[in-house]
């Protein structure tokens, strides 16, 4: 099997991708989900006339500086005014209240003066209307608010508590199973013995799956045996992951038995290898219903593999935009030509007078993820591309 462009490898792994499931859920834990179908209104909002602002509900054309009004009564926020106005009255009258039968406008507290407990003095004139929430002004019962599709975040999940949802229906988090391989691996914390390292792929790797709309099962660390990594796996296929990402293992060399195993469990092999830089050995494929992504042990390419491939996968099922982040940008130093596969250089990307401007680094390793956590974009070089002096337009894939 040869070497996959990324725009092939993409197309192979989210052909078929689609929210697998809806689910109704609190309106409490809404937040960052994605809605399943459209919300309508449950209600009208405001569902009567209210005062904007606190003072009194009066007559309009009884406002003429100077002049003298009776104030009836109290009309606060949740207890209503019961009963109407005449002319030559006023009802005392706070911010969301119901707006008294007969009152046509709202004299504000700074507008009017308090000579005693019942007679206020009109100190502006205001034109009929000012400061009264019409009935409907935001929305009516049956308006539809919000499109399938939209991520509920802070005004979304308020707009639709507002319309009076208790719950709402939204597709269901696909769930990534994260299975870190290696003997040479501990956790962070841990005392390391001669050759060994901790594992820091799944961290990262967790991360970039929740931001796209994932709930995460990590299954820790597995040594390479045959019978470990088969256990894990069968462990993800029984929570019912929609995604079990491998991090290490999916190469060729003697310890790398990932492929092996899930072969031997059923996986159908879509790809391998990718024409990229870093990440060459993705692997790729499908064991039942479930996506199998094995991510490279090198903590950059697996994690620049996550940001490229396992993102949009995860966006996919989420029922999210799975489109990249790619602007234009002017390079802010030379670089050289590229050799056959697209690069990602990690750079500095900020903004200049003339838009924006993307530094590479000059440490390029795959094994520097301090390079990785400086950087809040890549600068993609194309395969064959030649060299490209500063000042030059190129793509940029936006970190954050």
């Amino acid at each position: 099997m040869g070497l996959l462009s990324v725009e092939e490898a993409l197309g192979k792994l989210l052909f078929g991708a689609a929210p697998s499931g809806v689910e109704t859920v609190s309106i409490s834990e809404c937040a960052d989900r994605v809605l399943a179908e459209p919300l309508k209104a449950l209600r009208t909002h405001p569902p009567f006339p209210a005062s904007a602002m606190d003072g009194y509900a009066v007559h309009a054309a009884d406002l003429s500086p100077g002049a003298k009004l009776a104030v009836i009564g109290t009309a606060p926020a949740g207890a209503p005014f019961e009963g109407g106005i005449r002319t030559g009255q006023a009802v005392r009258i706070f911010t969301g209240a119901p707006v008294p039968d007969g009152a046509d406008t709202i004299l504000i507290q700074e507008n009017a003066k308090r000579l005693d407990e019942r007679t206020i003095e009109v100190l502006e004139t205001v034109s009929a209307g000012r400061h009264i929430r019409r009935a409907g002004l935001d929305f009516v019962e049956g308006d539809t608010l919000l499109d399938r599709g939209r991520v509920l975040d802070a005004a979304a999940l308020s707009l639709a508590a507002a319309a009076n949802h208790g719950s709402l229906r939204v597709f269901r988090r696909p769930l990534v199973a994260i299975i870190a391989t290696g003997d040479e691996l501990l956790p962070p914390g841990s005392e390391l013995g001669p050759g060994q390292i901790v594992a820091s792929n799944s961290y990262g790797t967790a991360a970039i799956a929740r931001a796209a709309g994932a709930a995460v099962l990590d299954l820790g660390i597995v040594p390479d045996r045959h019978d470990e990594i088969a256990a894990r796996v069968e462990q993800a296929q029984a929570a019912k992951a929609d995604i079990v990402v491998t991090l290490g293992g999916a190469s060729v060399g003697d310890h790398d038995l990932v492929n092996q195993v899930l072969t031997a469990q059923g996986m159908t092999l879509e790809f391998w290898r990718i024409a990229m830089r870093p990440g060459k050995p993705l692997m790729f494929g499908r064991l039942g219903r479930t996506s199998i992504m094995g991510l490279p042990g090198n903590p950059v390419s697996s994690l620049i593999c996550a940001h490229i491939f396992l993102k949009p996968l995860v966006a996919k099922l989420a029922g999210r935009p799975a489109d990249a982040d790619i602007r234009e940008a002017v390079l802010g130093s030379a670089m050289a030509d590229n050799d056959q596969r697209q690069d990602y250089v990690r750079a500095s990307v900020s903004s200049g007078p003339g838009g924006l401007v993307a530094s590479p680094f000059s440490a390029q390793d795959s094994s520097m993820l301090r390079v990785l956590a400086d950087a809040n974009g890549l600068i993609i070089r194309p395969p064959g591309a030649p060299a490209a002096p500063a000042g030059t337009i190129v793509p940029v894939l936006m970190l954050r």
